[in-house]
């Protein structure tokens, strides 16, 4: 049986954009050690999705098995359309695939590494030169061309390593870790280029480590742990089922501060600082609750502050170190989901 997805998604909302990937039940096991336990995925087409978990999650084998490199031992999956099992070879041609480590050939230049791979996809001549120019262009490469890529810095080769998934113009792009050991600067650089990607229409597939990275980029995560997916949704989502919310008021006024603990009586109150602290999931319907009853009792704070757990704390609530822990936290968190 596939392990069930604690989705944030409500399934009653109209209809859905189109899957650019879908899967049911994948499994993959290797020798004793099973990898992926049977995981349910659906991503619309021209979207960011990020798929983050430890290392050792499954991360890399999801890409693998959805990318065709792989087969999976049971479960069904469809991208771009295809089948997986049934069309592979139709799933290949609709795909890019950038993986962990760089592609590019460090013995010959930039612009023979995409025309190799204009080769491979079997373009015309003319063709695939008019499609490299075009894409070291569009990756600021065109100046670095012509020289052996072994000179390139990390985050030009992986500007190349992009630029040649992108020759056969993939309708979704599988990038797996794309920015590990690039410095700051390459890495906004590197999600500017994938902002631009999901712009033209293009679907991505990304798995990261960088909790940072799947907040500014991804439209939907989803959470891998123990080879089941622990929870998925949106990063606004995905925070505000992780218990540890609050709205913070401050005031000046000793009879305020009074007053508010009365009318707030849920909260916890510092007499010293006069701070009332509400428990809070961060909503908009749970901000106007205090604030309603605030007005109703006639009390103004001098000061109003949201906080709401970071990816960080998400991550670290379903990545429990023990296996038990896991199905415990999952079990909570759908409970304040309903």
């Amino acid at each position: 049986m596939p392990s069930s997805v604690m989705s944030t998604s409500n399934s009653g909302a109209g209809p859905q954009a189109p899957a650019a990937v879908s899967a049911v039940g994948l499994r993959k096991s290797y020798g004793d050690k099973t990898v992926l336990d049977g995981i349910d995925l659906r991503i619309p087409a021209g979207s960011v999705f990020a798929l983050l978990g430890p290392n050792g999650a499954g991360k890399t084998t999801t890409v693998q098995i959805l990318s065709t490199l792989v087969s999976a031992d049971g479960g069904q999956a469809q991208v771009a359309g295809h089948d997986l099992a049934a069309a592979p070879q139709a799933v290949r041609g609709a795909i890019g695939v950038t993986g962990q480590f760089s592609a590019v050939d460090g013995l010959i230049t930039g612009e023979e590494n995409m025309l190799l791979m204009a080769d491979l996809h079997h373009l015309p001549r003319r063709e695939g030169r008019r499609a490299a120019a075009e894409l070291l262009e569009r990756f600021d490469l065109t100046e670095a061309a012509n020289k052996p890529a072994s000179t390139y810095s990390g985050g030009m080769k992986r500007r190349l390593d992009i630029a040649m998934t992108l020759v056969g113009d993939p309708r979704i792009i599988f990038l797996d870790e794309p920015t590990t050991g690039l410095d700051p600067r390459s890495r906004h650089t590197m999600w500017q280029i994938i902002r631009a990607l999901v712009t033209s229409g293009v679907t991505v597939f990304l798995t990261t480590q960088y909790l940072e990275e799947a907040d500014e980029l991804a439209d939907r995560i989803a959470v891998l742990h123990n080879g089941r997916i622990a929870a998925e949704g949106t990063a606004d989502e995905l925070k505000r089922i992780v218990p540890g919310g609050h709205v913070r008021l401050r005031f000046t006024d000793p009879t305020a501060y009074r007053d508010a603990t009365t009318a707030l009586p849920h909260g916890t109150g510092d007499d010293d600082t006069l701070t009332l602290q509400i428990p809070s999931d961060g909503s908009q319907r749970d901000l106007r609750t205090v604030l309603d009853r605030l007005d109703d009792a006639g009390i103004e704070a001098d000061e109003l502050t949201v906080h709401t757990p970071d990816l960080d704390d998400v991550f670290f609530a379903l990545t429990a170190t023990t296996t038990a822990a896991v199905p415990a936290q999952t079990d909570a968190l759908k409970e304040t989901l309903r």
